[in-house]
């Protein structure tokens, strides 16, 4: 079990390098393609778009062999990547939205597979304590990779970025294919029904989950406000946008070392609005007329999201029979990064308007949907461990 447990959090080392490094390139590319904030902060419209098709998708791993499904999402992933050594132009810039087409589609695929695959990789004492090491692993990715693929890209454009980004995939399929399985465990379970996954998500995880869904789709919101702000209004080059992703980073580390305390004491609700608050919190300091308030401002918003994120999944473990695990978590994910799909475009649109008068608007927001959930999270039950 500690080989699995060190083979799945370099899994999670690898993502997060990868995932975070293009998400942070793919932006300034379509920035130095385009000239365009908007078109390109619609990347992260293509990663979260899939999202939208989580039950169907999650459906797909119940139906397939999990092992396998992994292998290859990440494989396809890797090949798809390397297309991308075909841009020179700006009508080569489609290429990059496909790319983060196929990001989305993997990140659904793969969380929904590794929550089905988990429990017949790890005894179920072992669950929550690798789950947070896999967390914390992807979230120092944070720090590190922005800061590495934008001084790649500064030195070389974006295709050293997308090299070593292809190799990550292709290293965690490897990887995958070497965990030791328990047979019993792992066959799989028949389909449950949407019926039963939106049942189960309704009951105790709901409060948590849609106070995710409202961190999530404020910082997607707030992509082109921020590259306005950084780009226009400080006259700043796009690749401080790389600063500003391990400031957040940062914050995440951070956040996830506290995270499971906080939740014990005061229960998932109470910790997603108080993750909620300091999102929008971030968005304000990101609005002040000097640039060490946008890193002091990611660092914020990178305590606040993934506070939101453990709490939902934790609500979601702690209250979803195992059997339906697989699908409520992609139904989660549906709930919790659906919104985006909206949310980044009316930023896009807002922007228009000015990016900080758009980053007051979403604090706003944020601010009231954390103050509704508080008051009510005195009534709620405390989270229990299992």
């Amino acid at each position: 079990m500690r080989r699995n447990a060190l083979l799945l959090v370099t899994i999670s080392l690898l993502s997060g390098f990868a995932g975070s490094a293009m998400a942070l390139v793919v932006g300034v590319w379509m920035l130095d393609l385009t000239g365009s904030p908007s078109l390109a902060a619609l990347a992260g419209l293509c990663v979260y778009a899939p999202t939208l098709a989580g039950p169907w998708l999650g459906a797909v791993v119940d139906l397939l062999p999990r092992r396998p499904l992994l292998v290859a999402t990440n494989v396809v992933l890797a090949a798809t990547l390397l297309s991308l050594f075909a841009v020179r132009s700006a009508g080569d810039a489609w290429l990059l939205y496909l790319v983060s087409f196929a990001y989305g589609i993997s990140y659904v695929l793969l969380d929904a597979g590794e929550s089905a695959l988990l429990p017949s990789a790890l005894a179920p004492d072992r669950l929550g304590a690798v789950n947070g090491w896999r967390s914390s692993a992807q979230e120092g990715m944070k720090l590190v990779a922005p800061l590495a693929g934008a001084g790649l890209y500064a030195w070389h454009g974006g295709r050293p970025v997308v090299a070593l980004s292809a190799l990550a995939p292709l290293i965690a399929a490897a990887l995958y294919a070497m965990l030791r399985l328990d047979g019993a465990a792992s066959v799989d379970h028949p389909g449950h029904g949407l019926r039963a996954g939106l049942a189960a998500l309704r009951r105790e995880p709901r409060p948590a989950v849609l106070l995710a869904a409202v961190s999530i789709a404020l910082t997607g919101f707030a992509t082109a406000p921020v590259y306005a702000v950084v780009t226009d209004d400080l006259g700043l080059p796009a690749t401080f946008l790389g600063v500003l992703m391990s400031a957040q980073g940062a914050g995440s580390i951070a956040a996830g070392l506290a995270a499971g305390r906080l939740i014990d004491r005061y229960g998932p609700v109470t910790v997603a609005a108080a993750g909620t608050l300091l999102v929008a919190a971030g968005l304000l300091a990101r609005c002040l007329p000097w640039w060490p308030a946008l890193p002091a401002g990611a660092a914020i918003g990178g305590v606040g999201l993934p506070w939101t994120l453990i709490a939902a999944v934790t609500a979601i473990q702690t209250h979803t029979p195992g059997h339906l695990l697989g699908r409520v978590s992609a139904l989660a994910n549906t709930v919790m990064f659906g919104p985006i799909a909206l949310a980044n475009p009316l930023g896009s649109a807002a922007v228009t308007l000015g990016g900080r008068p758009s980053l007051v608007a979403a604090a706003a927001s944020g601010t009231a949907a954390a103050l509704v959930a508080a008051r009510s999270a005195g009534t709620a039950p405390r989270t229990r461990r299992r």
